[in-house]
């Protein structure tokens, strides 16, 4: 379903009323966005509600899309907008845990971290996941959902020039890894992989 007027067409029905169209929608995207939110929050347990709220969100929101417009690009930019305000939520919560460490009422976050077993490149994935926030976004929606980097400026809020500096930063990091050097040496082709 990577034919825009296929994506329209659901559009028009979802907002007409239709499930059914909404739920094709959901088919046809599902795999992109789960991908990027996997990638880019570290709490695997969360994954799941926040792309439940992505779909929300974009249900809402769906009756400012401009169908005239790449339909892809805009969902992933619903998706980076809910991440952020989760990481805005998680962040206050792990302030407020630290506050009360201090104070010892013995509150402990929890944090878990699953490894993705059907993807191949593991060392690699293992030196994205350890990239900063803004590199591995850029990394994620360039490489991971095949964006351009103009849609990811655009996504992001930031210029393109910022864009490309960070994609690079990120690119400079992962071949400079003494892990990767070894088996990629600037191939970084194998991102296109995942």
């Amino acid at each position: 379903m990577d034919h825009p007027k296929d994506y329209s067409q659901l559009i028009i029905l979802t907002l007409a009323g239709s499930s059914e169209a909404f739920n094709e929608l959901y088919e046809a995207t599902i795999k992109d966005v789960y991908q990027t939110v996997h990638f880019l929050v570290r709490q695997k347990s969360e994954v799941d509600d926040i792309v439940q709220e992505i779909y929300i969100q974009m249900r809402r929101s769906l009756e400012q899309f401009d169908v005239s417009r790449p339909f892809r690009p805009w969902l992933m930019g619903v998706a980076m907008r809910q991440i952020h305000a989760y990481r805005r939520k998680r962040w206050t919560q792990l302030r407020i845990l630290k506050k009360a460490e201090q104070v010892n009422l013995g509150m402990e976050p929890e944090f878990t971290s699953e490894v993705v077993d059907r993807i191949s490149h593991k060392s690699l994935l293992a030196s994205v996941e350890n990239l900063p926030y803004k590199l591995k976004q850029v990394i994620i929606l360039h490489y991971l959902n095949e964006l351009s980097q103009e849609e990811s400026a655009a996504i992001l809020g930031i210029p393109l020039g910022t864009v490309k500096s960070r994609i690079h930063a990120a690119l400079r990091k992962l071949r400079h890894k003494p892990e990767n050097q070894s088996l990629y040496k600037g191939k970084v082709e194998d991102l296109h992989e995942f």
